[in-house]
C-alpha cells in the first residue's frame, strides 16, 4: 500500500493526543493552572492537528462532513462521530483542571473510555479490511490502541516533574514499551510468515495445484490501483526500517528513562522530553512501514504471487 503522509501524521498524532488525554482523565496524576493548560492543551492540539490532517487524504475534503453519516457500518464513520463526542467531557476536564484546579474523576474516566473507544474505532478501519491480510487482525488493534498508551505515557512524563518523580514511573514506562514493542514484534512475525488465503486459484475455482498463468497484462499502462495498492518496499529497507524504529521508539526511550533517574530534576525533565521526542519519530516509521508493508489482493490480478 502506499503510505499517504497525511494518514500516518492522522494516527500517530491522534494516537499520543488521545493516549495523554485518557491518562490525564484518569488521574494518574493531578495537574492545576499553568500545567493543566500544557497538558491538556497538548492533548487537545495533537487531537486536533491529526484529524485535521486526516482530511487531506480525501479527494474532496469539502466533502469530510459526510463520513459522519454512515456509522452504522463504517468504522471510519464511527472514529469521527467518537472523536467529536469524546471532546466534550475532556473538554469538561479541562475547564475544570485549569480555572478551578479541579479533578472530575468520574468526568475523567467517561473521557479516557471514550479516547479508548476512539483509538479502537480508527485501528479497525484497518483491522476489518479482510482484503489486505497484514491488517486483518487484532494484533493491529493492540498495536494501535499500545502505542496511543506508551506515547502518552512518555508525554505525561515530559511534561509533569511530579508525574516522573513518582515511585516507580520510569519502571512501568520503561514495560510498556516493552510489551509494545513484543506485541509490534507479533505484528511482524505474522506478516512474515502468513499469506492471505486468497490465490488465482481460489478466484477462478480452480484446484490449488493448477497454477493458472495470465495471457497478456490487464492494461498497458499505469492505473489508481497499481499507484495506490501497488506500492513495494525492498526487503532490505523493511528490515533496516524496522531496526530504526525499535531504536528509536524502545531502546533510546529506555535508555532516557533509566538516565534521568540518576541525574538532578531539570536535566531528568529534558531527558523525558527527548525520550518522548525518539518514541514519536519511532512509531513514526513503524506506521510508514504498517501501510508500505501491506499487499492488497487485488494485485493478484496484476501478477502479484500473494497478498
Amino acid at each position: 500500500m502506499h503510505p499517504a503522509y497525511s494518514v500516518i501524521w492522522f494516527t500517530t498524532l491522534s494516537g499520543a493526543g488521545y493516549g495523554l488525554a485518557a491518562l490525564l482523565g484518569l488521574g494518574l496524576v493531578e495537574v492545576s493552572g499553568i500545567q493543566a493548560f500544557i497538558a491538556y492543551g497538548l492533548a487537545i492540539g495533537l487531537i486536533g492537528v491529526g484529524l485535521i490532517s486526516s482530511t487531506f487524504h480525501l479527494g474532496h475534503p469539502e466533502r469530510a462532513l459526510r463520513a459522519f453519516s454512515q456509522w452504522r457500518s463504517s468504522w471510519l464513520s464511527r472514529e469521527g462521530v467518537l472523536a467529536l463526542i469524546t471532546f466534550v467531557p475532556l473538554s469538561v476536564c479541562a475547564i475544570a483542571a485549569v480555572f478551578y484546579g479541579l479533578t472530575l474523576t468520574p468526568v475523567g474516566i467517561i473521557a479516557a473510555l471514550l479516547c479508548i473507544c476512539t483509538v479502537y474505532a480508527t485501528s479497525m478501519i484497518y483491522a476489518s479490511l479482510r482484503t489486505i491480510h497484514h491488517w486483518y487482525s487484532w494484533v493491529t488493534s493492540a498495536c494501535y490502541l499500545g502505542f496511543a498508551a506508551s506515547s502518552g505515557y512518555m508525554l505525561l512524563a515530559a511534561i509533569s516533574p511530579e508525574f516522573l518523580q513518582m515511585r516507580h514511573a520510569a519502571n512501568i514506562a520503561i514495560g510498556l514499551l516493552a510489551i509494545v514493542w513484543i506485541v509490534k514484534g507479533i505484528w511482524w512475525h505474522r506478516a512474515d510468515t502468513t499469506a492471505s488465503a486468497s490465490t488465482p486459484e481460489t478466484a477462478l475455482g480452480l484446484p490449488s495445484d493448477s497454477n493458472p498463468r495470465r495471457l497478456e497484462l490487464p492494461h498497458t499502462g499505469s492505473n489508481y490501483l497499481l499507484a495506490e495498492m501497488g506500492h513495494k518496499v525492498a526487503r532490505k529497507h523493511v528490515h533496516k526500517l524496522r531496526i530504526i524504529a525499535i531504536v528509536f521508539g524502545f531502546l533510546l526511550p529506555v535508555v532516557c528513562l533509566f538516565a534521568a533517574g540518576q541525574v538532578d530534576d531539570t536535566l531528568a525533565q529534558a531527558m523525558a522530553i527527548l525520550a518522548a521526542a525518539s518514541h514519536y519519530f519511532g512509531i513514526v516509521v513503524e506506521r510508514w512501514l504498517f501501510f508500505a508493508e501491506a499487499r492488497h489482493t487485488v494485485m493478484l490480478y496484476y501478477g502479484a504471487e500473494a497478498a
